[in-house]
């Protein structure tokens, strides 16, 4: 679970990070401080010793002594080697004050006690410390208290960070499980969110991709009944009578099962491909003569050359005439030109066209137009295959109304790819 795992991950390591940096932190203070330390002990000494001259006059001795206690706000006390009082300005001390030693926090303030190096003994009382430092404040609490501030701050973003990743696993397995329609919020503008957008996206393309698939499965069975039926008929006919017109039934409605069966697997090939398995550069026009030829159609124009699957370019001209011959009405004619950059593919028929209602649903799979029979046949996947494959070249696929009537679709290649 992201909840168990992820989140303590990411929230343990920031704590530990932060309690890294205190303690490295707590070590350099501290041996910063001790070093800081000992260097104004030895200068406190130094500055102590040259305004107490052990040989002064007594008199003065004790004047310096006042001065500097007035100027430090403290009691001030200066002992002999022997632990005899010199001179004294303030509060007396106790008497056992010197075999205290260091530093006491007490009642009746702090007392400080350090010893000069001929030998004497400075006893001070004060309020303030007399050396660097706060107070006594420890820097490892300091540190410690900030780790655990960050330390809660931290927690909501964190946890608001696994949360949405948490949703993005549970729609991922639902979708995982059946529910294709699922979808993730993806708001935002972090990696969670794109990662989101992204598994929206491909959610979007599958969905799509199987509802293709099953339409297209839908729509084979459907229209590979009527050859399957006439194929029967034929054969009993051709049973009963032996006529060679049975027998070429027998044969067309066998080529007519032989190319649905081919184009219903080269569009679930072109459904799963992104680039294609042969590009070499071809001429659009010896293309284009080679299927009018086979056909019986006047080809026109001038050479382009695109770059593409020579197959699949000749059956996406293949595919076009014989929509043009079996929807349309002749004569049926090729156009091919080149404008710059774009090499121009028309196939026209003068038939009646396509209404306008249906012109964007021509290139469906076996869309069949409304008040068509079932007998005369919808249009199978000759144009939906003529997209795929101008899609998978780069090229852009449109109908259009010639002003004379009739119908032509339009596929514009980039030239020279």
């Amino acid at each position: 679970m992201i909840r168990r795992t992820l989140f303590l991950k990411i929230y343990l390591t920031l704590i530990a990070s932060l309690a890294l940096v205190a303690a490295s932190s707590a070590l350099f203070v501290h041996f910063n401080s001790g070093e800081t330390e000992t260097s104004w002990r030895e200068r406190r000494e130094r500055v102590v010793a040259a305004l107490l001259p052990a040989d002064a006059d007594p008199a003065a001795f004790q004047a310096t002594v006042g001065r500097l206690a007035e100027a430090l706000d403290a009691d001030l006390s200066v002992y002999s080697a022997d632990r005899r009082l010199l001179a004294s300005a303030g509060a007396p001390f106790p008497a056992d004050v010197l075999s205290r030693g260091g530093r006491r926090d007490g009642l009746d303030g702090r007392i400080f006690i350090f010893r000069l190096s001929d030998g004497r003994t400075v006893a001070a009382r004060m309020d303030r410390p007399f050396g660097p430092g706060g107070g006594g404040r420890n820097p490892l609490a300091w540190l410690a208290m900030i780790a655990a501030v960050i330390g809660l701050a931290a927690y909501p973003v964190v946890r608001h960070l696994t949360r949405r990743l948490e949703r993005l696993r549970r729609g991922v397995d639902a979708w995982g499980g059946g529910a294709l329609a699922t979808r993730v919020a993806d708001d935002g503008h972090d990696e969670v969110a794109a990662v989101a957008r992204s598994f929206n996206k491909a959610a979007d393309h599958i969905e799509r991709l199987l509802a293709a698939h099953r339409s297209l499965l839908a729509n084979a069975s459907h229209e590979l009944r009527s050859p399957l039926a006439r194929l029967r008929m034929a054969i009993d006919l051709f049973e009963q009578s032996g006529s060679a017109a049975s027998r070429d039934e027998i044969l067309r409605n066998l080529g007519e099962l032989d190319t649905l069966v081919e184009e219903i697997l080269l569009a679930s090939r072109l459904d799963h491909v992104e680039k294609l398995d042969l590009v070499e550069p071809v001429d659009l026009l010896a293309v284009a003569a080679e299927e009018g030829a086979r056909a019986g159609v006047e080809v026109t124009g001038a050479p382009a050359m695109v770059s593409g699957d020579p197959r699949l370019i000749a059956r996406l001209v293949r595919n076009l005439v014989q929509n043009a011959q079996r929807h349309g009405a002749p004569p049926v004619g090729i156009d091919v030109a080149q404008a710059g950059d774009v090499a121009r593919l028309a196939v026209r028929d003068h038939g009646q066209g396509v209404p306008e209602v249906e012109r964007d649903r021509v290139f469906e799979p076996f869309y069949r137009p409304s008040g068509r029979s079932e007998t005369a046949g919808g249009w199978g996947l000759g144009l939906s295959l003529v997209r795929q494959i101008a899609r998978h070249h780069g090229a852009s696929l449109r109908y259009e109304t010639p002003a004379d009537g009739g119908a032509r679709f339009v596929v514009e290649f980039p030239a020279g790819r």
